[in-house]
């Protein structure tokens, strides 16, 4: 007689952000909930500094710690969080498929919108963890940034969306507000900056540049639609540059609704290596996940990783 099948155990992991922007208990008690009653094991950890989620999530992963290697991660926090966590999953060595569930707690979410657009973030990771119609588990692209080896999920930007980063630290906001007030004071005050952009070696641009956007997702700041034709698995990395010719003062109000694209001084492309570089020996402002970088590099390059990382989202229609 055949042996029947077992089942295997369900682990989850929870990596949660307590100074992301609406992370609080309640939001983690129901996060917490609706995977107790689908799992056996649930662990949820606080992070504590930053490269805690990454640190955390590798040793679980390679079964290194004293947590269950899990099946599913879920990232409680913003992009940053999102950013740490991948870093965690995709590296070479950690022998697991364990897949990404993002709960936005954070200023931006833009990792969330483009994998479920506005949905109510119970109703997705509901779906998710059923593996119901209205969840697809898929395998997308990442980039890697060959100035720090780290990965890039969302993308990658330059100019004055990065400086608005440094603006938003000041504004007694939170959520998209906050960035959407940082994002238009950045650009009154911005000055572009004389900048080049290559697509695997061909220029796509070359002057001065209010910004270089380089992903991934389609939003940045969880409502500016910079790159709205990129395409999660489709092995190439999408970029968008802004020139001169477009008043800075213009871009949030353009890039939101996507009126950006057949305006003079814009440029778009797709490649699997983009290269942003500041011509006049500056160190260049640029961010990444929404983490602004050290000022330490007049370039970033950045590289595709396709098919990198498995992660819920909305069913594709």
């Amino acid at each position: 007689m055949g042996s029947a099948a077992v089942r295997q155990p369900r682990q989850a992991l929870i990596i949660a952000n307590p100074t992301a922007g609406t992370t609080h208990a309640a939001l983690l008690e129901e996060v917490t909930g609706l995977c107790a009653a689908r799992f056996d094991s649930v662990v949820l950890h606080h992070t504590t500094h930053r490269g805690d989620a990454t640190d955390t999530v590798r040793a679980a992963l390679r079964g290194e710690s004293d947590l269950a290697v899990p099946d599913l991660v879920v990232a409680v926090g913003g992009d940053g969080t999102v950013r740490e966590v991948v870093e965690g999953m995709t590296r070479p060595g950690h022998g697991t498929a364990a897949a990404l569930a993002i709960v936005p707690a954070g200023t931006g979410n833009s990792d969330y919108r483009m994998l479920w657009g506005e949905r109510p973030w119970a109703e997705a990771l509901t779906a998710a963890l059923d593996g119901a119609g209205e969840a697809e588990l898929r395998r997308i692209d990442l980039a890697r940034l060959a100035e720090t080896d780290e990965l890039v999920l969302l993308g990658a930007c330059s100019g004055v969306i990065a400086a608005a980063l440094v603006t938003a630290r000041g504004i007694p906001l939170t959520g998209r507000a906050r960035y959407a007030r940082a994002f238009a004071d950045t650009a009154a005050a911005f000055t572009p900056y004389p900048g080049r952009v290559t697509v695997d070696g061909v220029v796509l641009h070359e002057g001065d540049t209010v910004l270089a956007n380089v992903g991934g997702g389609r939003y940045r700041g969880g409502q500016y639609q910079v790159l709205p034709h990129s395409e999660l698995d489709d092995g190439l990395l999408d970029v968008c540059v802004i020139g001169a010719e477009v008043p800075p003062t213009q871009v949030p109000e353009l890039t939101r609704e996507a009126r950006h694209l057949d305006l003079p001084g814009v440029a778009y492309g797709r490649g699997r290596k983009i290269v942003v570089e500041r011509l006049d020996a500056t160190p260049l402002c640029f961010e990444h996940d929404g983490e602004l970088q050290e000022r330490r590099w007049s370039s970033m390059t950045l590289e595709v990783l396709p098919g990198a990382l498995p992660v819920w989202g909305a069913a594709r229609r």
